[in-house]
C-alpha cells in the first residue's frame, strides 16, 4: 500500500481555480518531485499535505491514516522551505534540537537526537555557531536536520536549494539525495528546475495548470514525453510544425522546407501535427548526407562539454548540438546538414 496517498483534490482561491482532481500516490522511502512552471498548484499541493491549508476536496492519507482534516502540527511532518526559516538567535544545535524541546522529550534524548542529525548532515562540530555565520549550504544542512531530527513520517521539501548558487546546488542535491536514503524517508519535493527533478527524484509528477500533465521515472518522462508541453519543459525540445503524410505505408512529418520520416504513433494523412525533437538528438554533418536537410547556422554558444547551434531550417528555428570537440567544424554562416534520430521523435496532434 502506498505510503502517501493524495486523492481528488480540488483548491480554488476565490475566483482562481489552483487545483483539479489530482491524484498521486507515494511508496514508503520514495523521493517523488512535483514539477512544474510557476503558478501550476505544486506548492499548494505541499501544503495541503502539511496541513497548512484545506482542500475544497478531496483527501490526503499518510500510512493509510485520513490526515485531511488533522492540524498541521499533529502530522507529524518534516518541512525544509526555501527560506530555511532558521532562527537567527539560536546557534546550530538549539535550531535543530527546537521540534524536540517543543515536545518536552528528556534532555538526554535531545542531545543524543540533535548530536546524531548534525553528524547525519555533516555538521559536526559546529553546533555552538551562529547560523547567521554559516554559508548558504550550511544553513540548508541545518534546516534538513531540524526537519530530520523529529523523526517524522513524511519529508516535505519546497525549493530548498533555489537560494543557493550554481554550484553550491549542486553539491546539496547529491547530499540531500544522500541523506535522504540513508534515512529512507518518505519524501515529496517541490521544484521548477528541470535539472534538479531529473537528479534527485525517483518518479516525477509534471503539472500544468492545476493537473498532472504526466507522471513518470525520470528518464521515461525525459525520452518519452506525452504532450508538446513535456517535452519542451522537461529539458527544450525543438517543437516543428508540419502535417503528416503517408507514401505507401510509410509516415512522414513535412513542414516548411523539410521532411523526416517517423515512426507511426497515431493520426491519419493531412493531419496537422507538432514534431519534437530534443537538440541532441539531432544527427549532424558538415556534407549532405541521406535524409539529411540544410540546416543554416547562425549563432553558436559554447557551454563546456557541449555546444548548442542556432539556425535555420527550412522556414524553422531549431536549435542541434553537438560535443564541444567539434564546433569547429560548424562555423557561423556555414551550412551543415542534419536529421533526427528516428526512434527519439515524438509528435502530437496539433490542438
Amino acid at each position: 500500500m502506498p505510503y502517501l496517498t493524495v486523492n481528488n483534490l480540488h483548491k480554488s482561491f476565490g475566483e482562481t481555480q489552483v487545483l483539479s482532481d489530482i491524484s498521486f500516490s507515494v511508496e514508503k522511502g520514495e523521493f517523488v518531485t512535483l514539477l512544474g512552471p510557476s503558478g501550476c498548484g505544486k506548492t499548494t499541493i505541499l501544503r495541503i499535505v502539511s496541513g497548512l491549508i484545506s482542500p475544497d476536496s478531496g483527501s490526503v492519507l499518510i500510512g493509510g491514516e485520513d490526515v485531511t482534516n488533522k492540524p498541521a502540527e499533529k502530522r507529524n511532518i518534516g518541512m525544509v522551505f526555501q527560506n530555511y526559516a532558521l532562527f537567527p538567535t539560536m546557534n546550530v544545535f538549539q535550531n535543530i534540537a527546537y521540534g524536540l524541546n517543543v515536545r518536552k522529550l528528556p534532555k538526554a534524548e535531545i542531545d543524543e537526537r540533535a548530536q546524531a542529525a548534525l553528524k547525519l548532515v555533516k555538521l559536526d562540530g559546529l553546533g555552538a555557531r551562529k547560523v547567521t555565520k554559516l554559508s548558504g549550504g550550511q544553513q540548508q544542512r541545518v534546516a534538513l536536520a531540524r526537519a530530520l531530527v523529529i523523526e517524522p513520517k513524511l519529508l516535505l521539501l519546497d525549493e530548498p536549494l533555489s537560494a543557493l548558487d550554481r554550484k553550491v546546488r549542486a553539491e546539496m542535491q547529491g547530499e540531500l539525495r544522500q541523506v535522504q536514503q540513508k534515512v529512507g524517508i518518505t519524501t515529496l519535493f517541490v521544484t521548477h528546475d528541470q535539472e534538479e527533478a531529473l537528479t534527485l527524484s525517483d518518479r516525477i509528477i509534471l503539472m500544468k495548470g492545476g493537473k498532472v500533465e504526466q507522471e513518470a521515472d525520470p528518464y521515461t518522462l525525459y525520452t518519452r514525453p506525452n504532450s508538446a508541453f513535456a517535452s519542451d519543459f522537461l529539458g527544450k525540445a525543438n517543437l516543428l510544425r508540419g502535417t503528416l503524410r503517408n507514401a505507401g505505408g510509410e509516415w512522414t512529418i513535412v513542414g516548411d522546407g523539410w521532411a523526416f520520416p517517423v515512426n507511426y504513433a497515431g493520426g491519419k494523412a493531412g493531419d496537422a501535427v507538432c514534431l519534437a525533437v530534443r537538440g541532441e538528438h539531432f544527427i549532424i554533418a558538415a556534407e549532405p548526407f541521406a535524409g539529411a536537410e540544410k540546416f543554416v547556422i547562425k549563432r553558436r554558444v559554447f557551454s563546456g562539454t557541449v555546444c548548442r547551434l542556432f539556425g535555420s531550417l527550412g522556414g524553422d528555428e531549431v536549435e542541434a548540438a553537438v560535443i564541444s570537440l567539434d564546433m569547429e567544424k560548424y562555423e557561423v554562416g556555414a551550412a551543415a546538414y542534419v536529421k533526427p534520430v528516428k526512434e527519439m521523435m515524438l509528435y502530437f496532434k496539433e490542438e
